[in-house]
């Protein structure tokens, strides 16, 4: 556990809505130098998807295969249980009768209650995915372990690069998206000003 204590010791401490310190891929290079080979695996196939093994279709209408981690298949489950009750808050709030979902369980229920206020508030899309990452941040911090240099925090520490660089990316679009409508304002502005047709 020496090389546990190694990593977890060198990393910069994560803080939601932060700039990720690092890429998940740089991150998940660095830790697979100092995991033990079935750690090395496991961390390998860990994602935000509850099952990236699936293949097609939804990959969370069932249950996934276990790990033999209780971090990863409690990530898993809580993932799963998100998806299958976002799913059905959206049939039911779009008014989609008979629709084919599978039945979401209940448990672990902040999946569920996520899942509700991402449906049924009244945000944007923009949003509604910050609030559900912001669930998924708080469900890893539940599941993480007490023991700081324990395996699961180091696999909970590369969920939250990769929630960090989704919310990355959404600040990104979101830029881009102000950027374009001030750019379109000043020219209109331009025009206005020197009496040109628009």
């Amino acid at each position: 556990m020496g090389a546990y204590y190694y990593l977890m010791a060198q990393l910069p401490s994560l803080v939601y809505d932060q700039k990720p310190p690092m890429s998940s891929d740089d991150f998940k290079a660095l830790a697979k130098t100092l995991l033990n080979k079935e750690d090395a695996t496991l961390l390998e196939h860990l994602s935000i998807d509850p099952d990236p093994q699936a293949g097609e279709g939804p990959a969370y209408a069932e249950n996934a295969q276990p790990t033999g981690c209780s971090f990863i298949d409690g990530w898993r489950e809580w993932e799963r249980t998100f998806r299958l009750n976002l799913s059905r808050q959206r049939a039911v709030h779009l008014k989609r009768e008979g629709s084919n979902t599978v039945e979401p369980p209940f448990v672990p229920a902040d999946a569920a209650v996520a899942a509700s206020k991402a449906v049924i508030g009244d945000s944007s899309p923009l949003e509604a995915e910050i609030l559900v990452d912001k669930a998924r941040w708080n469900a890893i911090e539940g599941l993480e372990s007490n023991v700081y240099f324990h395996r699961n925090n180091i696999f909970a520490y590369f969920l939250k690069l990769l929630l960090l660089e989704r919310r990355q990316a959404f600040n990104t679009d979101r830029g881009f998206s102000e950027y374009k409508s001030l750019y379109a304002e000043i020219v209109d502005s331009a025009h206005q000003s020197l009496g040109e047709p628009k």
